[in-house]
């Protein structure tokens, strides 16, 4: 490797995914090129005011990160109106999908960012601003030799804290022991946040029971439902 290689590696940034594009529908190009600017937020770096971007801006604000079809995103939305939701996703596939549903199910209280989580925390939202987290079912990168691309790390926790108002909450849910053990260590480690139950087999309301989910429960599996409060 070339010393010039070396240095270009050093430099490039943290990102919290691993880009692995897939194939994309007719219909999910479709709905990117005729609603993703009606329905998205451009990333800029810059801090933004999230009042000016929904219609009802007395609402409590939920961001999500990493909505994957969007589909549990959507449901979650269109079943609590009263709240407003940010929804973050890299991949234009789920992106697409998202915008698809949205359109079909009259949902207005929903906006999509396609970027960056690390960075859209960084540059567009102000700390002590959101009103909860989600984080459902991101990849456990179960090999040890992969940890390091685990989503969930020591800083990110820290940085989303930081973003949630006080009494707001951070919820994260896998169905992989090993990365569930690996977050409630690094989360009781953090001193902005606090357990809010001991029990966390106990899946809330608003979190849908998805298909895949289903199908795990039925062969024995058990899902971890992390929810934290923020100091």
């Amino acid at each position: 490797m070339s010393e010039q290689n070396k240095e270009d590696i050093k430099r490039r940034p943290i990102r919290s995914y691993i880009l692995r594009q897939g194939r994309i529908t007719a219909a999910q190009t479709k709905a990117i090129q005729e609603n993703l600017k009606k329905h998205a937020i451009v990333f800029e770096n810059q801090l933004v005011n999230f009042n000016d971007v929904f219609k009802n801006s007395s609402r409590e604000l939920i961001l999500e990160i990493g909505f994957g079809m969007g589909t549990s995103t959507a449901e979650i939305a269109k079943a609590n109106p009263n709240k407003n939701y940010l929804a973050i996703e890299v991949h234009s596939p789920g992106v697409g999908n998202l915008i698809k549903l949205v359109q079909e199910n009259h949902i207005f209280n929903l906006k999509i960012i396609q970027h960056d989580a690390v960075e859209v925390l960084n540059a567009m939202i102000k700390n002590d601003s959101l009103d909860g987290i989600h984080i459902f079912f991101p990849d456990p990168w179960p090999k040890k030799r992969h940890h390091k691309r685990r989503l969930i790390q020591e800083n990110f926790l820290k940085l989303m804290a930081q973003k949630i108002k006080q009494s707001g909450y951070l919820h994260i849910a896998t169905d992989w022991e090993d990365y569930a053990l690996w977050i409630i260590d690094l989360l009781d480690k953090e001193t902005l946040l606090q357990k809010t139950s001991e029990d966390f087999f106990e899946k809330p309301d608003y979190r849908p029971l998805t298909k895949y989910e289903n199908r795990g429960i039925k062969l024995g599996y058990k899902v971890w439902d992390m929810i934290y409060r923020r100091l």
